[in-house]
């Protein structure tokens, strides 16, 4: 699939070398048409014709369509965002998941995965590969700069993110949802290939209080592969803060080659889901006791950290 999926792409890089100079005008007047078009040469399974998909975002994104109380609009996700997203789960990167039957076919559980990669691909991955094998939405929690830009602020939105905070998080977990919560922030996202499946600090550890008090288990989640997509060798942080970015990372490929040093490398993917960890025993006051959450924090880090070691032990290469 991954061969395939690779004479697609150098099919299209051909074609996009190949354009004249009306035919690179018109695409970029309309970029997502264009969007789509490509998508639809690499194998996107898009529900109707190009003109069909193109019509149906834009009239869902301007639209007045029932979303719930975050924006989360179901219907756009599964027909437009998903199918997009399969080819790069599944074809690109060869995302194998286990671990699945400790997922719940209903109610509520909060999420807690290892962050890295540069962009936040993982996030979008999971949420793929979780809805494919057990048909649910796990609902993103995503920092303040998802929300930055218009945008983003509307994609993330129509896709199920919300605010990476308590009374957001809190509010979903009792509306029966699943909850994917990434603690290591941008500090995971952006920290260099040197320290590559070293997981950074948890911060203080909200997403436990705010299981404690919602009485729901915390399930671990390991991802490995993330981490070679784009492989940071180094930051320029005065052009991060000039832009206000968090970091702006050189690779073995951006900026050297542009746009075409943003294309993720087809590092292979593992997901593991581990065993609940229930918060049901505890009383609910432990939620303000510091103590608490700090011992429960380390297990699910610790957990985490464990998992990932152990999967690197197994894998043969990061590309295969």
């Amino acid at each position: 699939m991954l061969g395939e999926l690779l004479q697609s792409a150098g099919a299209v890089l051909t074609q996009l070398r190949e354009a004249s100079p009306e035919a690179v005008r018109d695409a970029l007047a309309d970029p997502l048409a264009t969007a789509v078009g490509i998508a639809a040469e690499l194998g996107v399974d898009w529900q109707g014709t190009v003109d069909d998909v193109v019509g149906y975002t834009r009239s869902r994104l301007a639209g007045d369509y029932a979303v719930d109380e975050f924006g989360f609009d179901p219907e756009f996700t599964e027909r437009i965002v998903l199918p997009a997203l399969r080819p790069l789960a599944r074809s690109w990167f060869r995302a194998e998941i286990s671990g699945v039957e400790h997922l719940p076919a209903e109610g509520p559980a909060l999420l807690v995965a290892n962050h890295a990669g540069t962009l936040p691909l993982d996030g979008l991955v999971l949420h793929s590969v979780i809805f494919d094998e057990i048909g649910r939405h796990p609902r993103m929690l995503g920092a303040d700069l998802v929300f930055a830009t218009p945008f983003s602020h509307d994609f993330a939105r129509r896709i199920g993110v919300t605010y990476a905070c308590p009374e957001d998080a809190l509010r979903l977990l009792e509306t029966q949802n699943l909850v994917t919560v990434f603690p290591e922030g941008f500090k995971g996202l952006g920290k260099p290939y040197s320290e590559r499946y070293r997981l950074q600090r948890f911060g203080r550890g909200g997403f436990v209080s705010t299981a404690i008090a919602a009485r729901v288990p915390i399930i671990p989640v390991s991802v490995v592969g993330s981490e070679e997509i784009y492989p940071v060798l180094a930051q320029a942080p005065n052009a991060a803060r000039a832009l206000g970015l968090p970091y702006l990372p050189i690779t073995p490929l951006f900026p050297w080659l542009g746009l075409l040093g943003t294309v993720p490398l087809p590092s292979k993917w593992m997901i593991r889901i581990g065993e609940p960890i229930a918060t049901d025993e505890l009383d609910a006051s432990t939620a303000d006791d510091a103590m608490t959450v700090f011992d429960v924090t380390n297990q699910v880090r610790e957990t985490i950290q464990d998992t990932l070691y152990a999967m690197l032990a197994e894998r043969r290469s990061p590309f295969f």
